[in-house]
């Protein structure tokens, strides 16, 4: 038998052709239904994607900013190290020139004995040595001088 003559009533058989365009109208309609769902979920994955490239779109931007405060954080810094280095450089060829002219001078006058006394001192002994240059009163003679930017005033780099 074909389609036809299934569903006709002249077949004979009318009960099971209507059964029939039943099942296939339930299955349709579930069909369309089933469809419906999947465009639905289709549809809330696609919003809910788009909603997930805002916020990283968001957040990107957030840490590419930062990036650039962090850059630029790190450029002023390693200008400012570079100053230090250079004054700390500055620094210690001024502290090693004194402290050669100390142990000249020093040198010098633990040699010659000059100067006759200092006012105070009662004018006795070795001179200019025994009040000025006495060892017992150079304790900072070895000591390293260390400085920070902050606690040096500024003109004291340009004072010549």
């Amino acid at each position: 038998m074909n389609k036809t003559e299934m569903g006709s009533p002249a077949s004979g058989n009318c009960s099971s052709g209507s059964e029939s365009d039943e099942r296939k109208r339930k299955r349709k309609e579930s069909n369309r239904e089933s469809a419906r769902r999947s465009r639905m979920r289709k549809q809330k994955h696609l919003d809910d994607l788009t909603a997930q490239v805002a916020r990283l779109r968001e957040e990107n931007s957030h840490i590419v900013a930062g990036i650039a405060v962090t850059t630029q954080q790190y450029v002023t810094i390693e200008a400012e190290n570079s100053v230090l280095r250079a004054q700390f450089l500055e620094l210690n060829q001024r502290l090693d020139s004194l402290n050669e002219i100390v142990e000249i001078a020093g040198g010098f006058w633990m040699e010659t004995g000059q100067g006759g006394g200092v006012i105070g001192y009662g004018g006795g002994g070795g001179g200019f040595y025994d009040g000025v240059m006495n060892p017992l009163n150079l304790g900072f003679y070895n000591q390293t001088l260390m400085g920070s930017a902050s606690t040096v005033p500024a003109d004291v780099f340009n004072c010549c």
